[in-house]
């Protein structure tokens, strides 16, 4: 960010405040929330070069705004209108926000295309979503029915959380998983149906506290393939004992861990 980026950025209130009057309809700390949108966008994509091109071609900045007045509108009974400016809002942004989400600050939609959040979805602060991300439901029932992504949350791109579940503080959900299930605070969830792996202190986290590794992540497929071909090992070095064949002894695989990737038929072992 160039030294004048603090000014800007607090000149975006300044000179929105004439404005304040008729904006009536969004949440209160609107222009507080837009200036935190748009830091947060400097903290997390490099790509980021000044405050123009953020407030102007950032789908997900848009998105945010558009969401925080539709919210409004949603929790004041105006509740076409609002499903108005929700539709207006994905066919400019290709982001799919419904009204009735909560959301907190600090949200960061990177690229943003083909995001979608549900209606009773609960986001919490400085939380990350990439592109293709969905926070779905998997009923017809009403009532809560979509994820709770508490503060600190990364989702990787192309990820699936659905159902009412929560997403525990910290969570870092690795790309093109499907999450049905809660996660501990702290965890990395991998897979379909995604299970948690990694805790938080072998993941590698920013200067700013956030996670953004979310493709380095263990494999638990690759893991259990690597153990059977382990028991297959032990059982082929068992039947050439029997035989009465002479063969180099192997270790065997004693303690798991998410790190484990190559089988020992070699007699070396990885972990």
């Amino acid at each position: 960010m160039s030294p004048r980026e603090p000014e800007m950025l607090c000149a975006i209130e300044s000179a929105a405040a004439p404005a304040a009057s008729l904006l009536e309809a969004g949440p209160p700390g609107f222009w507080r929330s837009l200036q935190d949108d748009v830091r947060c966008v400097f903290e997390r994509d490099p790509a980021a070069r000044n405050i123009l091109e953020v407030v102007t071609i950032y789908p997900g900045v848009h998105a945010l705004v558009a969401h925080r007045l539709a919210h409004r509108l949603w929790h004041s009974g105006w509740r076409y209108a609002a499903r108005w400016l929700s539709f207006m809002a994905r066919l400019a942004t290709s982001i799919d926000i419904h009204p009735g989400a909560s959301i907190g600050r600090r949200l960061f939609i990177d690229h943003g295309c083909g995001v979608v959040i549900g209606e009773t979805a609960e986001i919490g602060d400085d939380v990350t979503l990439y592109h293709g991300v969905t926070l779905g439901g998997t009923t017809w029932s009403p009532g809560k029915r979509h994820p709770t992504l508490e503060s600190g949350v990364i989702v990787g791109a192309g990820a699936k959380i659905l159902g009412p579940i929560t997403i525990g503080r910290n969570v870092r959900v690795a790309a093109n998983s499907v999450v049905i299930e809660d996660a501990s605070a702290g965890m990395t969830v991998v897979g379909i149906p995604g299970r948690m792996v990694l805790p938080k202190s072998r993941r590698r986290i920013t200067e700013q506290g956030i996670d953004l590794d979310h493709r380095q992540v263990p494999d638990p497929v690759g893991k259990a393939i690597a153990c059977v071909l382990e028991r297959i090992g032990d059982l082929e070095t068992q039947l050439a004992q029997l035989k009465g064949q002479i063969v180099p002894a192997a270790k065997g695989c004693l303690a798991c861990d998410d790190d484990c990737a190559e089988s020992t038929l070699t007699g070396t072992h990885h972990h």
